[in-house]
């Protein structure tokens, strides 16, 4: 909504009088509705569906703005940050949101956003080169652009993974540099959790308990962000802490009922860490009953019938799993395996 009061004015000159300032819409989608031409609504919307990851609605609003006017930088940007992160993106859309940032770069040589975006095409096309070249412009112009930081250590992520250690692990390397980037992210802006989330998981990734200091920090500025809040009880989970884990998987589910991963590692715990069998089998029993294809939980229920010795009730759990996955790897040796021993 940041345009709407700079708008309004223009619609009551174009409509022939201010008497109709009272029956004037709030809401985006009734004013596109009305003036289904306007490129700042357009790109308002498209901004506000971009926030909400609804791409194919961006898309749509984006790509008529840009048709409607292909000068501004607002609408140059709106349609090219679509095409380079919606998921179902080609190279061919990367491509073309290259051409339009480098329009945009060239209009506004100053534009960090755009030199950052800029960046992560060449990091799609494997060009690192290139990459780092614009990201460190942009810092140049910014030394504290927390966004070109974030793309430093994408960059770093990928070529962790790209140039791999002797035994197959991630390059340390550029794993350093990875968490460097987004440290030094964090230092430009202290609230920015999706950077705390990263950190976490890259310490959790190498066994570093460490993580959980990340973790935590994500969840004071996320309280009621269900997968925040997953992300540290799956640590505490990992990380001997089971009864924390179960404290905050509940209070998960508390705050978004649907969410059966939760209740599917509360079934884990109480399998493995407590040997509650039958609570575990509630779990997970709760779990598919939201989700009845999730494939984890069928196996898991499917290990607790067979520790009751319950072989039927185990086999046809592990039917379930390879219904919904045929390659499921773990219920098909199971289910293997008590055939045989019959």
């Amino acid at each position: 909504m940041k345009y709407l009061f700079f708008l309004i004015p223009f619609f009551f000159v174009s409509c022939g009088g201010s008497n109709k300032q009272n029956n004037l819409p709030k809401d985006l989608d009734s004013l596109l509705v009305m003036f289904p031409d306007s490129v700042e609504l357009l790109v308002q919307h498209g901004n506000k569906m971009m926030k909400e990851l609804n791409f194919d609605k961006a898309l749509a609003d984006g790509a008529k703005a840009y048709r409607l006017d292909s000068i501004s930088s607002n609408t140059k940007m709106l349609y090219a940050d679509i095409l380079n992160n919606r998921p179902n993106r080609s190279m061919e859309d990367v491509s073309i949101a290259q051409r339009i940032y480098k329009s945009v770069i060239k209009q506004e040589p100053k534009n960090t956003k755009a030199l950052v975006a800029l960046a992560s095409t060449f990091s799609q096309q494997m060009d690192f080169d290139q990459s780092f070249e614009y990201i460190n412009r942009a810092l140049k112009i910014d030394s504290r652009y927390r966004d070109a930081y974030t793309m430093k250590g994408s960059n770093y992520l990928l070529l962790s993974k790209l140039n791999p250690e002797k035994d197959g692990t991630p390059s340390k390397k550029y794993m350093d540099l990875t968490k460097s980037s987004y440290e030094t992210a964090v230092q430009q802006d202290p609230k920015f959790f999706e950077a705390y989330l990263m950190l976490g998981s890259l310490y959790e990734s190498e066994g570093n308990e460490i993580c959980l200091q990340y973790y935590k920090t994500a969840v004071t500025l996320q309280p009621k962000n269900p997968d925040v809040l997953f992300s540290l009880a799956y640590a505490q989970q990992q990380f001997n802490q089971p009864e924390k884990a179960i404290t905050l998987y509940r209070k998960m589910i508390k705050l978004d009922t649907s969410y059966f991963q939760a209740l599917n590692q509360i079934g884990v715990i109480k399998q493995y860490n407590f040997k509650q069998i039958d609570s575990a089998i509630y779990y997970y029993k709760s779990a598919l009953k939201t989700e009845p294809r999730f494939v984890e939980a069928w196996h898991n229920l499917g290990m607790c019938y067979e520790e009751q010795g319950d072989i039927t009730k185990a086999m046809q759990s592990y039917a379930k799993a390879l219904k919904y996955n045929p390659d499921f790897k773990l219920s098909r040796e199971r289910a293997d395996v008590l055939k045989n021993a019959r």
